[in-house]
């Protein structure tokens, strides 16, 4: 994976989380802080995308029909 450097500024108050954060869940570095937060920010914003093409779903093309067996025909 090719990586780019970023330089960001940041609040006093999220450096100090970061810093936090970094400890806490035994991170390596700053920069796999910011990329879990990044992955979670595109999973948020997946999610929001699959919800409005669920909106676009057609209800009529989602029901089903018996495919030519009869009512109390069973495999």
């Amino acid at each position: 994976m090719h990586a780019l450097k970023l330089s960001i500024s940041l609040p006093e108050q999220q450096c100090e989380f970061i810093e936090s954060y970094l400890i806490e869940n035994h991170l390596k570095s700053r920069s796999e802080v910011i990329k879990e937060a990044v992955y979670l920010l595109q999973q948020k914003q997946l999610e929001i995308h699959y919800l409005e093409a669920n909106q676009e779903i057609d209800a009529a093309f989602e029901q089903t029909s018996l495919d030519g067996l009869e009512v109390n025909e069973a495999w």
